[in-house]
């Protein structure tokens, strides 16, 4: 689902995108001319490989994601809320959703079966 930036009301909208085996819900509003507000949870299940083992498994999904989209570069002061900077005036809730499930598909993930198995690991220091 895209939304071109300069169409969003200051009023709040719901939205529901879903992205292969995620569905990403909840509502966008804009705050400012440049900002604007997504508060939004993520569901479903997505393949993460363990770090020891290397099998793949499904873990269940439920984040609460609240953020910022800014058209073009933040240039605001500190803020505790994570800003994705848009450069095309287009928010893309596909690539919102792809880019959170690679940045979970990047963790450290412990499959169930190493998590039974009391096997020291080899450190390296």
């Amino acid at each position: 689902m895209k939304i071109e930036f300069r169409k969003v009301s200051t009023t709040p909208k719901e939205f529901i995108n879903d992205f292969a085996s995620v569905k990403l819900e909840g509502t966008f509003c804009k705050m400012s001319p440049t900002l604007i507000k997504i508060d939004a949870l993520l569901t479903g299940k997505t393949p993460v490989t363990c770090i020891r083992c290397g099998e793949e498994e499904n873990i269940n999904l439920n984040e609460k994601l609240n953020f910022l989209i800014s058209d073009g570069i933040f240039k605001g002061n500190e803020s505790e809320d994570l800003i994705i900077e848009i450069e095309n005036g287009i928010i893309d809730f596909d690539e919102i959703c792809e880019s959170e499930l690679s940045s979970l598909e990047s963790d450290y993930h412990i499959c169930k079966n190493c998590l039974e198995d009391n096997i020291e690991i080899e450190k390296e220091f």
